[in-house]
């Protein structure tokens, strides 16, 4: 190890993280230069203080700023003990007011609706807006001037220059950034691996060892997976299509996203949904339809669940309840068929969790300064340390000592190499068809495992959808 140099093990990470963002091909201050001025004349007009080096965004430095975050898996800590202290550091004049919520479209949205919106905004959560339709009606903040603008706290780098590449089109509409994808997420099987080394199982490479030590997982009575249908089917929906997708390549998915027709009844989503029909049927306990997230999750702290498919947040989210020697391990979702065109060490992981700025709130100039602070290198390596979870700042952990879940998502990522791929964006895009995604994976996995009536309601749904010129549609190359 001593042989490689430290600037290696920088560039190493990064290109690791850029594989995972999934867009790395087109650098983010290159797409800035050509859309930057995009919205200038809107976000010229909203100036009202003097734009300098020291307030290259022109915020008034003395109008308040207000803020929303969802209180989640990240929980709100780093928005209280380390952005806000930081905001007002550098601008003491400025009070923030501070929300926390579990459902965010029930208090923002009559805000946004009215034009007297909160001026950042963490959407997620189960009762997180439809982003696609707040973009459409022009409630988010253009954010080209945000990732032009010196970085807070790494000299002589832009905003976008410090990020891996594809954080900022990640979070692009028609080639304008409008919300920053803060948290890096890897997703996966989530085990304890002092469980598992206890009985002596061996986490599974394909899908006959997966069933395998399931049957024996349950002999020992343990259910063998879980998940909460009543509010996290979002986690069964990436764990099948990251199936299809390492059955077929990024490129089922991106045909999802660009509602091309047959993408969901393709093979590749066929097999994925077959496969895990078949999980559903023998070995999910039935009662956890009804079940929330925290409860399921509880449930595998107990070690009375093995597997539990989710991103690298829960290890933040459960640590009240972690016991001690419990310690969270990620594995990447068993090759489906011997003919999968990606490895079985092939992962998921994307830059994740929506913070945005209003365009129509108070301050929206303050909402982006707001996030100007998040995305310096500081903020973003106390984060880290608060939550377990990488962010879309370049290197701003390494060299940090970090948990066991996140060193397991660290090792898995490795492992991955060139295989790690960003999954998919209509869950974003379109939140209709996202919530019927949620309805129907429950179906598949608790009422039966009909893989073909999955495929065929999706696809209709989809094509619906494609058919509905009152949607704002994307496309995804």
């Amino acid at each position: 190890m001593s042989e490689i140099t430290k600037s290696e093990l920088d560039r190493r990470s990064l290109l690791r993280r850029a594989a995972a963002v999934g867009l790395a091909a087109t650098p983010a201050v290159g797409m800035l230069s050509a859309c930057v001025g995009g919205g200038a004349e809107e976000t010229a007009n909203q100036a009202t203080g003097t734009k300098s080096a020291d307030n290259p965004l022109g915020i008034d430095p003395k109008k308040p700023v207000e803020i929303v975050i969802f209180d989640g898996g990240l929980g709100t800590k780093y928005a209280t003990d380390v952005d806000t202290p930081m905001y007002k550091k550098k601008w003491p004049e400025s009070e923030v007011k501070f929300t926390a919520t579990q459902e965010v479209s029930t208090i923002v949205q009559p805000r946004l609706n009215a034009g007297d919106a909160p001026d950042m905004i963490n959407n997620s959560g189960a009762k997180m807006m439809d982003f696609g339709a707040i973009v459409a009606a022009g409630q988010a903040q253009d954010l080209s001037e945000l990732f032009a603008a010196p970085s807070f706290d790494i000299p002589g780098k832009t905003v976008a220059q410090t990020l891996v590449p594809g954080a900022v089109e990640q979070g692009s509409y028609d080639g304008k950034p409008f919300a920053v994808n803060y948290s890096y997420t890897v997703f996966g099987l989530w085990y304890n691996a002092t469980l598992f080394e206890k009985n002596g199982w061996t986490v599974p490479a394909t899908w006959a060892d997966f069933t395998a030590l399931c049957d024996k997982i349950k002999a020992a009575g343990v259910v063998p997976f879980g998940y909460a249908g009543s509010n996290a089917a979002y986690y069964m929906v990436r764990a099948l299509l990251t199936s299809a997708g390492k059955i077929g390549t990024e490129q089922v998915l991106k045909d999802i996203d660009n509602l091309k027709p047959g993408a969901w009844t393709a093979p590749a989503v066929l097999e994925a949904a077959k496969a895990w029909g078949e999980i559903g049927t023998k070995y999910l306990e039935k009662s956890f339809l009804g079940l929330k997230h925290t409860e399921v999750q509880l449930r595998q702290n107990q070690d009375k669940i093995a597997f539990y498919p989710c991103g690298s947040w829960l290890e933040n989210e459960q640590a009240k309840d972690t016991p001690p020697g419990f310690k969270y391990a990620v594995a990447p979702y068993p090759s489906v068929t011997a003919s999968d065109k990606l490895p079985a060490t092939a992962i998921n992981a994307a830059a994740g969790e929506i913070y945005f700025a209003s365009s129509k709130g108070k301050n929206p100039r303050g909402g982006m300064e707001y996030l100007r602070v998040m995305l310096s290198k500081q903020a973003a390596l106390e984060f880290t340390k608060l939550t377990k979870s990488l962010t879309v700042v370049a290197g701003a952990s390494d060299g940090i000592e970090i948990s066991p879940g996140l060193n397991s998502a660290n090792d898995a990522i490795t492992k991955a190499g060139k295989d790690v791929f960003m999954g998919y964006l209509f869950d974003t895009w379109y939140k209709k068809l996202h919530d019927e995604s949620l309805s129907a994976v429950n179906d598949l996995m608790f009422n039966g495992g009909d893989a073909q009536k999955f495929c065929d309601r999706m696809e209709t749904a989809a094509q619906a959808l494609a058919k509905d010129s009152s949607v704002k549609k994307q496309t995804r190359s």
